[in-house]
């Protein structure tokens, strides 16, 4: 499906954003993982949580939907079965490393596979902790997918040590957090930086030992005490998510007349750093009516067209919005200057290499950019003639290429834009409703 994104019109209105998928994959797998009858209300499903809500069934949890409403009854982790063939995790390295780590603490033998993309991602950052543990798992000879789990016996507990990791990870930190529930004493996880905590507020929720404490060098330390009761089960609304959220955000800033509110967005400070960012570009963007519901922050995002200015992105802002830097450099291909990114490797381990090509479909439709080991640098406020790209199986590209093409001189046809539909149902239709001109078209 061809996505074509044309110039002239404004943005207008208020849009409610799809559920977070962050939290709706965490929300999936932990009620599977508690005892009893959990509920999870406006989940995303879409193409990255279906294979959550298949392996979950795989391993003896039931759940139907009521509308928008997940209703999932488990016997809790302690009880789960083996899985009767491979789980499929799709192009989903969320859902294969939060498994990963469940699957752990369960003891329980499975596999663990997805697409051909999703085997290209490395796993050792989390393979050899996990072996560390004691749990018994491998990957390929490349450590990556399809990952392995051999049994372990309930009674045989995992070691509780200290794992430092390399790169801050929420999803590597997750896995880890979610197999030491299973360990013989507390596990600490510690991290460069401090990584989104969707996890720790979820977990602590549901009964369990969490803490964490803040270095002065920036350094975070996370230590999980295993519970000595189940998991107990809850009932969750999950926030709007800010990574769909960020599309429109942009897409608004860079559109002369645009004009949008987006309710119940969610604004976990661990997420919101492409909020900070813009600001400091010179975004008119602003947070309305913050409030907490069931642990995380909430709020309404309003936001207006404005000039924008280039802007240097490095350290503790990187993990705050490494999944926001296909939105970023859309911005940043409409700002008055240069931006540069710097200690963003790990975008080279994204749905696609991010870095290489983000830089690759940007000179495709006009934009400069200069490609760095570990970021890219991306002139802006020059005429962006529009153009032909090709999202490389990633959904935030298709969306970043999608809303560039608001601000281009023409427009810009999105190749295999049906990816979006993995984060954000129906993003060509909202985009369409609030005014801009967009169409589908079949691949000829």
């Amino acid at each position: 499906m061809n996505l074509i994104v044309r110039p002239g019109r404004p943005l207008q209105g208020t849009c409610p954003v799809p559920g977070d998928k962050s939290i709706s994959h965490r929300a999936i797998l932990f009620a599977a993982m508690a005892e009893g009858r959990s509920a999870i209300e406006g989940v995303l499903i879409s193409g990255v949580t279906k294979p959550m809500l298949e392996a979950i069934r795989e391993v003896g949890a039931a759940w139907n939907l009521e509308g928008r409403r997940l209703n999932v009854h488990s016997p809790g982790w302690p009880r789960w079965h083996p899985p009767a063939t491979p789980l499929a995790c799709g192009n989903s390295a969320t859902t294969l490393r939060l498994l990963a780590g469940a699957l752990a603490a369960a003891g329980v033998p499975a596999t663990l596979d997805g697409s051909e993309g999703l085997r290209r991602r490395p796993m050792g950052r989390l393979i050899e902790p996990l072996q560390k543990m004691g749990v018994p798992i491998r990957g390929t000879e490349a450590g990556t997918a399809p990952l392995v789990l051999s049994a372990r016996p309930l009674h045989q507990r995992l070691r509780a040590l200290e794992i430092r990791l390399p790169v801050a990870s929420a999803q590597v930190k997750s896995a880890l957090l979610l197999a030491a529930l299973a360990a013989d004493g507390p596990v600490t996880v510690v991290e460069p930086q401090l990584s989104r905590d969707h996890t720790e507020r979820l977990l602590h929720a549901m009964g369990a030992t969490v803490e964490t404490t803040l270095a002065d060098d920036g350094t975070a330390r996370h230590t999980l005490t295993p519970p000595s009761r189940s998991l107990s089960p809850f009932t969750l609304v999950p926030p709007g998510d800010f990574s769909s959220a960020a599309f429109l955000i942009v897409a608004a800033l860079i559109t002369p007349g645009s004009h949008l509110r987006l309710p119940g967005v969610g604004l976990n400070p661990g997420r919101t750093g492409l909020l900070d960012t813009l600001q400091e570009m010179g975004g008119w963007v602003r947070v309305l009516e913050i409030r907490e519901r069931q642990g995380e922050p909430v709020g309404e995002i309003e936001v207006r067209h404005s000039p924008l200015r280039g802007i240097r992105i490095g350290g503790a802002r990187v993990p705050a919005m490494i999944d926001e830097f296909p939105a970023f450099a859309a911005a940043a291909a409409c700002a008055e200057g240069s931006s540069e990114v710097h200690g963003a490797e790990e975008l080279r381990h994204k749905e696609s290499d991010r870095i290489g090509a983000l830089c690759e479909e940007l000179r495709k439709v006009g934009v400069e950019t200069e490609e760095y080991r570990d970021g890219f640098r991306i002139v802006g406020r020059r005429a962006i003639p529009g153009g032909v790209c090709d999202p490389h199986g990633d959904h935030r590209l298709a969306m970043a290429m999608a809303v560039l093409g608001l601000a281009a001189a023409g427009p810009i046809r999105v190749r295999h834009a049906e990816i979006t539909e993995e984060s954000f149902p129906d993003f060509a239709g909202v985009l369409q409703r609030l005014g801009a001109d967009v169409r589908l078209e079949r691949e000829a």
